[in-house]
């Protein structure tokens, strides 16, 4: 069965909305930063921490991508960004963005391993809300 993540931009966030590009971004850096571990540790580091590819849909939407591996341990994770409405303090409905991450009914155990990894590194940088697969809820922003 497909399970879901999402990481919710509320107003205390670092940034309101986001683009699949800054997504691929932060990836990016990710990668960069586990490279570097790798190297002081001289291990390639870099595959084990991000065995995946970043690939674009084949259907011309870019509100999504997904992680594709060619490892034994991992096939595929669905990363997407779209727009909920909620009602805020002053009871006034707004548009919040959030980033969904799902795992299809092809993802291995690792996969959902990564895809935790993964989306408490895009909460932490982004300080969103982060509701995990099980329905527990981390704050990465500054709370009151």
């Amino acid at each position: 069965m497909t399970e879901n993540a999402y990481i919710k931009l509320v107003p205390s966030s670092a940034q309101q909305t986001i683009t699949t590009d800054e997504i691929k971004s932060l990836f990016n850096y990710y990668k960069e930063i586990t490279s570097k571990t790798g190297t002081q540790v001289d291990w390639n580091y870099e595959y084990s921490a991000f065995p995946y590819e970043i690939k674009e849909p084949t259907t011309g939407t870019d509100n999504w991508f997904y992680l594709k591996s060619d490892h034994d341990r991992y096939n595929a994770i669905l990363m997407g960004i779209d727009n909920e409405s909620v009602v805020n303090n002053e009871n006034e409905q707004v548009k919040q963005t959030y980033i969904q991450i799902t795992l299809p009914d092809s993802a291995t155990h690792g996969d959902k391993g990564k895809a935790n990894e993964f989306s408490k590194f895009l909460a932490k940088k982004l300080k969103g809300e982060l509701h995990l697969f099980n329905g527990r809820i981390m704050y990465y922003y500054p709370r009151k």
